[in-house]
């Protein structure tokens, strides 16, 4: 139950409570409860990232066979396209989780009305939120990277005398008779979609009116044999933009569900469409690479309806008040995402650039070795979304026992995970491309680190700062957490500074004084500087995870 887990203010100087990350090792492959509530939400969500990639490699096999030119110029229009995406998609997709999850357990918290409720603990209870409307404007400061607060409404419906903590559960199975009978109001998710649509729109105008300049831009001038098939791929695809922004907006709400199957089962039924239709249009149809493009635009559209199909069933997506749309929330914390999707751009396009220096076997080696390190951490960006989505519901019910307990399973199944992906993406790359021997051990060995980095972000979208504020509201000490996290803000802003010029520093003089090897050494020194971002605010006890500093009572 929550109130296992709150926390018991101590009167002990602060304890950095790093050992919390080994807390409970020995049952990392236990399946009990939590850990089957982790593995139900990890491995779909890892499938349907998985999804993805392999279509893409089969629909490039067949553009293929159209010859090298049109190749060439659709692998240069599937990466302008991506990355017009990759802007939009991180900060929808991790916003969204957090938020509806939030709402999601304060809805289904607020229809639970425990029997025997004395007057003295209504009384008390209102006091705390007459306290909670006098302080409540100087705790929006966190934004959802740090921790994101609830708005007021929340932070009131969480101190109300109808609301009793009750256990996380995961969504996917666990309400369907519930939400037959009674759709969910959830302003998150029709914000969402909202959002979705209208970046959607704006990526289409831009693709289509910027294409010449965007292919240029990307060597395919004016007299190229490549531009005339690049240009109609673009622009074909771009037309696609609106369906790939909202069923992401949707798996994002799925996802604060805790319902990652939904998800995976429209993936899979776009992508075997797409593979369905792209021997069809190019061959049959002899449409070429707009046939390739209008598959793939097909497709996107199929997976966008199947999951509004599934979500209206469940979500009133017209709010009661238009009032209710959580349109600052998402553009405060989508501008502050922003900014790590860039620096996390920059570094792959400047060591891709450094690659490119070194000659094209240097480059071609770096691209197939980046696509291996990548994808191989599928199964770790799916712990992150299972991270993300328990943690936002154990932090909003003030469950700090399931939340730790969530945190630290997850990340020491991750470290077990990077072992195993080492072993095997050592053992792959090592018989299946010999030219590139020398130097994958070393791209293996990193797969530990990168897991670690990529789920250390889940765990942070998860530890929303709605838990942290009700904390620091129940006595006067304890206010003073609102001051240490300014505190924490301004030394997490610099951190993040000296992370991007540690990675960008290293990046140059690694690449020039070891080749090759010496860019990967730089990404990995990015990566370990990640994971200590993320070491720091749960290791030292800060922002939500400030209660670690005090007396826990773990599960």
């Amino acid at each position: 139950m929550a109130n296992e887990g709150v926390f018991q203010p101590s009167e002990h100087k602060w304890k950095i409570p790093f050992l919390v990350f080994f807390k409970d090792a020995s049952l990392v492959f236990k399946l009990d409860e939590l850990g089957k509530e982790i593995i139900g939400i990890a491995l779909p969500a890892a499938l349907a990232l998985a999804a993805d990639p392999i279509a893409s490699l089969i629909d490039t096999a067949f553009i293929g066979h159209l010859g090298p030119v049109e190749l060439a110029a659709v692998g240069v229009s599937i990466a302008i396209f991506n990355q017009a995406s990759r802007v939009a998609v991180y900060p929808i997709v991790s916003i969204t989780t957090s938020l509806v999850a939030e709402e999601d357990t304060i809805s289904r918290l607020s229809n639970e009305v425990p029997k025997g409720e004395t007057s003295d603990k209504v009384s008390a209870n209102h006091y705390e939120t007459k306290e909670l409307k006098d302080i409540e404007d100087s705790l929006m400061l966190e934004n959802l990277e740090e921790g994101s607060t609830k708005n007021s409404e929340l932070l009131k419906a969480s101190l109300d005398p109808k609301i009793s903590p009750a256990p996380c559960v995961s969504t996917g199975g666990r309400n369907e008779a519930n939400s037959k009978r009674e759709k969910r109001n959830i302003p998150s998710a029709s914000t969402a979609l909202v959002i979705g649509g209208l970046l959607g729109l704006i990526q289409t105008l831009l693709l289509i009116f910027a294409a010449k300049p965007l292919l240029s831009f990307m060597g395919v001038k004016s007299g190229s044999p490549m531009l005339p098939p690049a240009l109609r791929y673009l622009t074909l695809r771009s037309l696609g933009a609106p369906a790939v922004l909202l069923s992401l907006a949707m798996q994002g709400v799925f996802r604060g569900f805790k319902d990652t199957k939904t998800p995976l089962y429209a993936t899979v039924a776009g992508d075997l469409t797409n593979i369905i239709l792209d021997p069809i249009f190019i061959f049959v149809c002899r449409l070429g690479v707009s046939g390739a493009a209008i598959a793939h635009v097909i497709s996107q559209y199929l997976i966008a309806l199947i999951l509004l199909l599934k979500l209206i069933t469940q979500v009133n997506l017209l709010p009661p008040r238009l009032k209710d749309l959580q349109f600052h929330r998402f553009l405060k914390n989508g501008f502050l995402l922003l900014g790590r999707v860039i620096a996390v751009t920059i570094c792959t396009t400047l060591a891709a650039s450094l690659a490119a220096r070194l000659g094209s076997i240097p480059m071609a080696a770096f691209q197939i070795c980046l696509q291996v390190w990548l994808t191989s951490s599928l199964l770790a960006d799916g712990l992150a979304v299972a991270a993300q989505a328990i943690l936002a519901c154990a932090f909003t019910e003030k469950d700090y026992g399931k939340a730790t307990a969530a945190a630290t399973r997850v990340l020491q199944m991750t470290f077990v995970l990077g072992l195993g992906l080492a072993g095997l993406v050592g053992v792959g790359l090592k018989f299946g491309s010999g030219v590139f021997t020398k130097d994958t051990n070393f791209i293996a060995a990193t797969q530990p680190i990168n897991c670690l980095a990529f789920v250390f972000d889940g765990v942070n979208f998860g530890a929303s700062d709605f838990a942290y504020t009700a904390y620091s509201m129940a006595s006067a000490h304890n206010r003073k957490c609102f001051y240490n996290s300014c505190i924490y803000n301004v030394l997490k802003i610099g951190l993040n500074i000296l992370v991007s010029i540690l990675s960008i520093t290293s990046l140059f003089y690694l690449s020039k004084t070891n080749g090759f090897v010496g860019i990967w050494i730089a990404l990995t020194i990015y990566m370990v500087l990640r994971i200590l971002a993320g070491i720091w605010r749960m290791g030292t006890g800060t922002g939500p995870w400030h209660f670690l500093r005090g007396q826990v009572r773990l599960p």
